[in-house]
């Protein structure tokens, strides 16, 4: 019933930057708390950002100062603003979010490449 797609994601240099969206479809009735998780090879997916309906942020304490999360509900998008990017950013970026649709439950994206490199 739902799907979110996440885009935007490359290949980047040390200190550059890049924006991520996610846009969520399907049987829509609200969405709660977006955010975004990532995922190193090798290493457990954690929280990055999130963002409630209200637009209350937070931030891991390796992004604050970097990134910033928005969303624009008119169009179920949320987005993730990154920028000064490290080697250590480089991951696979998830979109989640708590949508209420048949049911209410979190919902994922696929997944979209960062990689942060020389």
């Amino acid at each position: 019933q739902v799907q979110l797609v996440e885009s935007g994601g490359g290949l980047v240099q040390p200190g550059g930057s890049l924006r991520l969206s996610c846009a969520a479809s399907g049987t829509i009735f609200s969405i709660n708390t977006m955010a975004w998780y990532r995922q190193a090879p090798g290493k457990e997916r954690e929280l990055v950002a999130s963002i409630t309906s209200g637009g209350n942020t937070k931030y891991a304490d390796s992004v604050k100062g970097r990134f910033t999360i928005s969303r624009d509900n008119a169009k179920n998008t949320v987005y993730l603003q990154m920028n000064s990017l490290k080697p250590e950013d480089t991951a696979v970026y998830y979109c989640n979010a708590n949508i209420r649709s048949v049911y209410t439950m979190d919902y994922w994206g696929k997944g979209t490449l960062v990689t942060v490199s020389s």
